[in-house]
């Protein structure tokens, strides 16, 4: 076990001092006490499955630019325990290929050395906001984006230069600069800039290509989630010559992958963003039967004439509200595979479904982020 020099500030891992065997144990038993507290009694629980790579396997890190003491020299990383205004730089991180650590000291120090300020949560004022890596696991590509307010003096042409210079395992095909002058503190795009390459990198995932642009939502752990996709979609009996929903499918990834069996798909997702990726995605991979629609799960459905055979569903942590959830129940399928990052909203979901005719079959938790408080489940429910 290698305990990471960040530990005792980053607000990242929270298992840092556990042996996997018992993180595995402890996610199992916090999703097995909230089953139990809704009353929920699925035919089979299956034992947890851990992540197949414990290190190195986040292909996305959002990075923060702040202090970690007050007025101190300013610092990139993450959000501190327990003090959500100071930021650790986190430069050796263990949960990221070191090209991520090797980008982040690199402009931690271009920024640094100019004197770049950071921008101040409460005056509003100051340059440097956020930095973005992403990497293709598969393609082994690269993408940076920096993320500045649209005060005047960043040097473009000297960051793009010195990123290229870095001795990187990986390629760098792209260096973006999204401008955001927004007030809350979050990554919003007013425009997107970019400096040099591409604004996009290419991954593969079962088979598939996959186009993903600068704030394109993909997998963060890209073998881990073949696997549970791989297992969510074998819960099904038989997809051949049947119509499938995917709801709040995202760029519609695992829509992708059952089109390759059924009859035909369709995607419903919020982020507009998301449905187009989605769209393009689908004609790189020549898959025609499969169609996305952009819109909030509830509002959509309403509009949607064709009847599914089958259901599955992928939604965000606070899981499916009442009114989506009760549209789903209508069509009365045969079966529904939920796929959940929440285990406490999934059983609120499940202890409904219940009540409505729908049996959990089956429920398996993956652990496909070690050291954090995520865990990921799949289920079975059967009318």
């Amino acid at each position: 076990m290698n305990i990471c020099k960040h530990d005792e500030f980053c607000g990242g891992c929270i298992y840092q001092q556990h042996a996997y065997e018992e993180q595995l144990k402890i996610k199992e038993n916090e999703v097995l006490a909230l089953l139990e507290k809704k009353d929920v009694h699925p035919e089979f629980v299956d034992k947890i499955e851990g992540c197949p790579s414990q290190y190195g396997y986040r292909n996305k890190m959002e990075y923060t630019f702040g202090d970690l003491v007050k007025d101190g020299e300013m610092t990139l990383g993450m959000h501190k325990k327990g003090n959500f205004m100071s930021i650790i730089t986190v430069d050796q991180c263990q949960l990221v290929d070191d090209d991520f650590n090797k980008i982040l000291r690199f402009t931690l120090d271009f920024a640094n050395e100019r004197g770049y300020k950071f921008y101040h949560k409460r005056i509003h004022k100051g340059l440097m906001r956020n930095l973005i890596v992403r990497k293709g696991m598969r393609t082994e590509e690269l993408l940076v984006n920096i993320v500045t307010t649209s005060e005047d003096g960043f040097d473009e042409e000297a960051f793009v230069r010195g990123l290229q210079a870095l001795d990187l395992n990986n390629k760098l095909v792209g260096v973006l600069r999204t401008f955001n002058d927004q007030l809350a503190d979050a990554v919003v795009c007013d425009s997107l800039k970019t400096l040099w390459g591409r604004d996009y990198y290419m991954e593969k995932l079962l088979g598939l290509d996959f186009k993903v642009s600068a704030f394109s939502f993909f997998q963060t752990n890209v073998e881990a989630v073949e696997r549970l996709y791989t297992e969510a979609i074998d819960l099904i009996d038989d997809l051949d010559g049947k119509s499938v929903f995917d709801l709040f499918c995202g760029t519609g990834t695992i829509s992708q992958i059952m089109a390759l069996k059924a009859k035909d798909v369709l995607g419903i997702e919020l982020v507009a963003e998301a449905v187009e990726a989605a769209k393009e995605n689908s004609k790189l991979n020549g898959l025609e039967n499969c169609d996305f629609l952009a819109g909030d799960v509830f509002e959509v459905l309403k509009t949607v004439e064709k009847k599914p055979d089958v259901i599955v569903v992928d939604p965000p942590r606070v899981g499916i509200q009442p009114k989506a959830l009760d549209k789903i129940l209508e069509y009365g399928v045969k079966q529904i595979v939920y796929v959940s990052c929440n285990p406490k909203t999934l059983a609120d979901n499940l202890k409904y479904m219940e009540y409505y005719g729908y049996k959990c079959k089956y429920l398996k938790p993956f652990d496909n982020f070690p050291f954090t408080k995520h865990i990921e489940c799949i289920c079975l429910l059967s009318r």
